[in-house]
C-alpha cells in the first residue's frame, strides 16, 4: 500500500489519479473492517446465543469516535471526521443485525435527525406519534432503542419525557446534542414571493419570531403538530398551486423535496436540543460518562439540601436538577438529577448510597457516554 504522506502531485490529471488511488485503498480498508465486524457477530453468537447477544455497544462506539477525533490531523475538522466514521460503523453494524430505532415522529422531525446522527443511516426508522409510544415500543422489544427529546437550550425541559421514566424500566443508554437549525422552505412549484402563510410547530415559530418579524411580517403564522407536518403541508400545497411555506429542518427539507428560501433563520444560533437514547440494558463505563437519577425526597424540612450535600462531600459534579410533581401526594415532588461519572465509580456509589438513606426512593435511570457528536 502506498504512502499517503508522499509529495502530492500538482497537475490536475495527476491529482485525479492520486485521488482514485486513495479511494481504492479506502474502499478496501472499509470492506476489511466490515469483514471484521461480521466476525465479531459470529463470535458473539457462538458465545452468547441469539437470545442474549447485544451487537450495539454504546460505550465501545463512544470510545472509537473519541479516538478518531483525538488523532485527527485535518484538514477535515474533528466532528466531520467523526461523522464519516459514525456512518462506517453504522453500515458495519447493519451487517451484524440491522437495528430498529423508535423516535418521536413523524418522519422529518429533529428527533429523527438526532437518531440518524447517533446511529447513522443504516438503521430501520420507526416514527411514533407520542413519547410514551416510543417507550412502549422499546419496552416491548419491537424496537432496539428509542430516541426522545429531553431539553432545549431556549425552551427548557420536555416534561413528558421526564415523566415517562417514573413507571418505565428502560435505561438511558446515550445522549445526543443536536444544533437546531430552522429553514424557511417552499415547494419548487411556487414563487416564494407569493407566500402569505407559514406553517411550523409552535416552538419553532417562537424560536424564529424575531427573524419572521423582520423579514416576513405580512405572513400569517400557523402552528401545526410538528415541523415535519408543516413540510408535508408545504409540499402538498405547492402541488395544488397554493403559495405557503414551512419552517423545518434539513431532514424534512430532503424528505419532502422542498427548496430553502432562507437557511438558519433561528433567532439564537446556539439553539440546541438534547435527546436521550433509551434501551433495555445498563451501559458499561466508557471513560467519560454521565449518570441520571430519579429521586423522591422525604417531605421534611431541609430534605433537598441534604440530598445535594452528598454531591459536594464526595466531589461529584452535578450538572442538572429538575423538579416535577410526584403525582402521588399533594405538593410532593420528585427530582431528576444528572451528574458526571458512571454509577459504578467509587465516588458515585458513595453519593447514591447516601441518597438512598435520605430519600424515599432513588432510581438510577442509567449511566451513559457523554455526547461525542
Amino acid at each position: 500500500m502506498s504512502n499517503t504522506n508522499q509529495t502530492v502531485p500538482n497537475t490536475l490529471p495527476l491529482l485525479r489519479d492520486r485521488i482514485d488511488s486513495i479511494d481504492s485503498q479506502i474502499q478496501s480498508l472499509i470492506n476489511e473492517r466490515a469483514r471484521c465486524a461480521q466476525k465479531v457477530a459470529e463470535v458473539k453468537l457462538a458465545e452468547q446465543g441469539d437470545e442474549k447477544v447485544v451487537f450495539y455497544r454504546p460505550e465501545r462506539e463512544a470510545q472509537v469516535l473519541r479516538r478518531v477525533m483525538s488523532r485527527n490531523e485535518g484538514p477535515l475538522d474533528n466532528e466531520e471526521m467523526a461523522k464519516v466514521f459514525r456512518q462506517i460503523m453504522s453500515s458495519c453494524l447493519a451487517l451484524e443485525k440491522p437495528m430498529r430505532i423508535a423516535f418521536l415522529g413523524p418522519e422529518g422531525t429533529f428527533t429523527q435527525q438526532a437518531a440518524l446522527k447517533h446511529f447513522g443511516k443504516s438503521i430501520v426508522s420507526a416514527p411514533m406519534a407520542a413519547i410514551d409510544e416510543v417507550f412502549r415500543e422499546v419496552e416491548s422489544g419491537a424496537a432496539n432503542y428509542g430516541v426522545v427529546p429531553v431539553e432545549n437550550s431556549t425552551e427548557g425541559v420536555v416534561n413528558h419525557t421526564l415523566d415517562s421514566f417514573r413507571d418505565s424500566r428502560l435505561k438511558i443508554c446515550g445522549e445526543v446534542e443536536e444544533r437546531i437549525h430552522h429553514h424557511l422552505l417552499v415547494s419548487p412549484h411556487i414563487n416564494s414571493e407569493d407566500v402569505m402563510h407559514i406553517y411550523s410547530h409552535q416552538q419553532s415559530l417562537a424560536q424564529c419570531r424575531a427573524w419572521l418579524d423582520r423579514y416576513w411580517p405580512h405572513a400569517e403564522r400557523i402552528a401545526v403538530s410538528s415541523n415535519a407536518e408543516a413540510a408535508r403541508l408545504a409540499s402538498e400545497a405547492g402541488l395544488n398551486g397554493r403559495a405557503v411555506a414551512a419552517i423545518a429542518g434539513e431532514v424534512a427539507c430532503e424528505l419532502y423535496s422542498l427548496v430553502k428560501v432562507s437557511a438558519n433563520i433561528e433567532d439564537h444560533p446556539d439553539n440546541t436540543t438534547r435527546f436521550l437514547i433509551v434501551g433495555n440494558q445498563l451501559v458499561p463505563a466508557s471513560g467519560k460518562d454521565k449518570t441520571s437519577l430519579l429521586i423522591s425526597a422525604k417531605n421534611e424540612p431541609g430534605a433537598l439540601y441534604r440530598l445535594l450535600e452528598a454531591f459536594e462531600r464526595h466531589s461529584v459534579d452535578m450538572t442538572r436538577l429538575e423538579t416535577r410533581p410526584s403525582l402521588v401526594s399533594r405538593w410532593g415532588y420528585v427530582f431528576y438529577i444528572d451528574f458526571v461519572g458512571h454509577y459504578l465509580e467509587e465516588s458515585c456509589q458513595a453519593v447514591i448510597s447516601e441518597l438512598q438513606e435520605r430519600a424515599s426512593e432513588v432510581k438510577v435511570l442509567g449511566s451513559y457516554p457523554v455526547a461525542v457528536l
